[in-house]
């Protein structure tokens, strides 16, 4: 009896939490034929490729028809799609020709009508008639010496300006549209006027017949134009660096 006793006394006791008992302190009050599980290298290799072998079948079943939705779906918006939009160009298309053939139309009747108004040709005679008058009084070389070489001046500086002078100005982080379309606008004005220029120092004067007088025009507007160009740069670089400050 004492040695049952110390024997139960040995024993570990039990833990309780609450009313409840641990399962792993009633594990030696089980049946001696009960084995516990025990995982092995092996048996977790075999659950492991059929869980991925699970999950890989599953999931390509799955998403074989959303990706066919997918794939379809798209084909048969733009299917649908596309009769709609060429319509919608076609009659823009067609309003915009419309509304040309108008405005020509217009045009055309208004210009009939001022062909038609003596009045008209009247304005037309008093704008003229003091260009012409001053145009006689200037028909002489040295005249369309100083138009060459202004005109000339004004295409080398312009076309310098627009080019090399905008890069510079990108190159510091500056742009200025206004400033573009300025440059491009005097350019255009210059070659107009130095074609003109030329057209009548060749019916009027003797200027084009003399190779001093073309080529020593022609040198003054190249470096009046490279000076223009510098200045022009300076002013326009001073006010990339205003415009930074504020």
């Amino acid at each position: 009896m004492r040695q049952s006793t110390a024997r139960l006394k040995r024993r570990r006791p039990l833990s309780k939490r609450g009313s409840g008992i641990r399962f792993v302190d009633a594990l030696p009050r089980l049946a001696p034929s009960y084995v516990p599980f025990r995982s092995t290298p092996s048996r977790r290799f075999l659950w492991a490729v059929a869980a991925t072998l699970t999950f890989a079948i599953g999931g390509s079943a799955l998403s074989l028809p959303a990706v066919s939705a997918q794939e379809s779906s798209p084909a048969t918006a733009s299917d649908e799609a596309s009769p709609g939009q060429e319509g919608v160009l076609s009659d823009t298309a067609k309003k915009a020709g419309e509304l040309a053939d108008t405005a020509k139309e217009r045009v055309e009747e208004f210009a009939e009508r001022v062909e038609s108004d003596e009045r008209a040709h009247e304005a037309r005679r008093n704008v003229l008639k003091p260009i012409y008058a001053l145009a006689e009084r200037l028909s002489f070389p040295a005249f369309h010496w100083v138009a060459f070489a202004a005109m000339a001046t004004g295409v080398v500086s312009f076309a310098l300006q627009l080019v090399l002078g905008k890069l510079l100005v990108l190159a510091r982080r500056g742009f200025s549209l206004s400033e573009i379309l300025s440059d491009a606008l005097g350019l255009a004005i210059s070659s107009i006027g130095l074609v003109l220029t030329t057209q009548a120092a060749t019916e009027n004067s003797s200027f084009t017949e003399s190779a001093f007088s073309v080529l020593s025009a022609s040198a003054v507007g190249v470096v009046a134009g490279f000076v223009f160009y510098l200045w022009g740069q300076r002013q326009e670089l001073q006010a990339l660096e205003a415009r930074k400050r504020h």
